[in-house]
């Protein structure tokens, strides 16, 4: 950290001393790191600084190394920090984010000083999860979605996720899959056209969130693909991330049931005017549609990805042969 990012961590914090206790994670490309820092002399014992250096070339992990993926990946450093300065202060306890103590941007750097939710009573992360804590989840996403429902994203992304078609034409032109690449516009253009837009965390992964240690409790963090956007298209990607395709087949009724269940009680509080059936009946169908959607980016983006399975190449069949027979009628 430079001398100035450390002057205003002490300020902030009131600590008289920050250590460095652990690189948490390298950022995607190249582009910084996450850091945990221990303080003295303050009441936080901890903080996490997000600390964002541009690089002068940047190294994809797959090859994407564009000036399109360079700027996107800007920008979303620019809507996290917005996030946290004008909209993280709306989630309550139902769908917890860390509380943002200071963000700046200087230069070719940006800079978020988070509380760290390790010692806020989140400190287990998972790679593998029980029915319990994929509810668990799907509770915050329902939470958030109900917050945010019918919000206009200011400064935030205008499409929320990391993979709509307006932001990856580079791997709709990779797509090989024919009758997919052909319906992919329909197929976005039937998730913006849903009356009941939200913000989406944009980049739900089950590696994104942070858990108690009894499991019913969750934090969420990686707030840089926040924005506009139907909630089936978290509610599809987080399922898919933590789930095999077996288990995605099966569980599928009975997780969209829960989510919905709990969407419904969400919006009782935070919306009384809008009907939670409503939203459950235009949402719904567009579970399978999310699904292709981004199925649709992932087999430009990295055709051999495990993701690509049975499961999902059935699902965007299913799609896009009943977008084909609309759209003869």
């Amino acid at each position: 950290m430079n001398n100035h990012f450390k002057a205003l961590t002490l300020k902030v914090t009131g600590a008289k001393k920050l250590v460095k206790i652990e690189t948490i994670q390298s950022l995607w490309s190249g582009y910084g790191e996450i850091v945990r820092y221990g303080l003295e002399g303050s009441d936080y014992k901890t903080v996490v600084v997000k600390h964002v250096s541009l690089p002068d070339e940047t190294q994809h992990p797959r090859g994407w190394n564009t000036d399109l993926s360079h700027q996107r990946k800007i920008k979303s450093y620019h809507v996290e920090m917005a996030w946290y300065q004008q909209w993280s202060q709306q989630c309550s306890t139902m769908c917890q984010v860390p509380h943002c103590l200071a963000v700046e941007s200087r230069q070719d750097e940006m800079f978020i000083l988070l509380e760290d939710l390790d010692s806020s009573g989140f400190p287990v992360r998972h790679s593998q999860v029980s029915e319990k804590e994929v509810k668990t989840c799907l509770s915050w996403l329902a939470s958030f979605h109900a917050i945010f429902m019918h919000q206009q994203p200011e400064n935030l992304w205008e499409e929320g996720t990391y993979w709509h078609l307006k932001t990856r034409p580079d791997e709709w032109q990779a797509l090989q899959d024919k009758p997919l690449k052909k319906s992919a516009a329909a197929i976005d253009q039937i998730l913006r056209d849903s009356p009941f837009q939200t913000f989406v965390h944009g980049d739900a992964k089950l590696a994104n969130f942070c858990f108690a240690t009894d499991g019913e409790r969750v934090a969420a963090v990686d707030f840089q693909y926040v924005g506009g956007g139907c909630g089936m298209k978290d509610v599809a990607y987080f399922i898919g991330s933590c789930l095999d395709e077996k288990q995605c087949q099966q569980q599928e009724t009975k997780l969209l049931d829960y989510y919905f269940d709990a969407l419904k009680k969400a919006i009782a509080i935070h919306h009384k005017m809008i009907d939670p059936n409503d939203v459950e009946k235009d949402w719904r169908p567009l579970y399978p549609i999310a699904w292709t959607d981004f199925h649709r980016f992932i087999k430009g983006w990295s055709p051999g990805h495990w993701k690509i399975n049975s499961y999902s190449e059935q699902i965007a069949r299913d799609v896009i042969s009943q977008s084909s027979k609309s759209a003869r009628k």
